[in-house]
């Protein structure tokens, strides 16, 4: 779920995200009632998920543009090793540490903070799984994808989740190859894998 501007609709009501597969299955997360959180459904998580089941045990995951950090937790639920999630808006960021928390999740951590900020940093690992599924008003597709493959922010096989309106013009690196794609309404939802090799060519 990621924040989006008022101009488009939307409020989440409290308590309504659910944890769909793993050890946390069932589980609700307190969504924080704020104005413009998009919802990624349960339908298109659980796909996403099954399409990463083979890669999660022990993966060092970022959530970026995290909003209420459902797709980091459920990476949580199911094996990863560590989510480090960006979230800029501090009462969300707060939100999210609260649910961290009381899911005992301590191998989440919170950054309040600018996700582009963030990754025209140099990270203190690469991740194997990037969650880009940035606020649809703002276009942040492509310069969030230049950042992470400029300042290694990817392992060399890393898998990259985007979700971007179907309509959405997106101009990735030529590293990063397509792997699985769907369509949820107006949402487009695809995991590229990225080719160390393709990468140094």
């Amino acid at each position: 779920m990621r924040s989006i501007s008022s101009n488009r609709r939307g409020v989440a009501a409290p308590g309504k995200l659910r944890v769909v597969g793993g050890s946390l299955r069932g589980s609700k997360l307190t969504v924080a009632d704020f104005e413009g959180l998009r919802p990624t459904p349960d339908r298109v998580r659980e796909t996403l998920f099954n399409w990463l089941a083979p890669s999660l045990a022990g993966a060092r995951c970022l959530d970026l543009y995290a909003g209420t950090g459902a797709l980091g937790i459920e990476a949580l639920s199911r094996g990863a090793a560590r989510v480090d999630f960006i979230e800029r808006d501090a009462r969300l960021a707060q939100a999210l540490r609260e649910n961290l928390v009381r899911l005992k999740q301590g191998s989440g951590h919170v950054r309040c903070a600018d996700a582009l900020a963030v990754l025209r940093e140099a990270p203190a690992q690469r991740s194997d799984l990037v969650f880009l599924d940035p606020p649809f008003a703002l276009d942040l597709w492509d310069e969030s994808a230049r950042l992470l493959e400029a300042n290694a922010w990817l392992a060399a096989a890393a898998l990259v989740y985007v979700e971007s309106p179907l309509e959405q013009a997106l101009h990735l690196p030529p590293a990063w190859q397509p792997h699985r794609e769907g369509r949820a309404g107006a949402v487009r939802y695809a995991l590229y894998r990225r080719s160390d090799k393709l990468a140094a060519g």
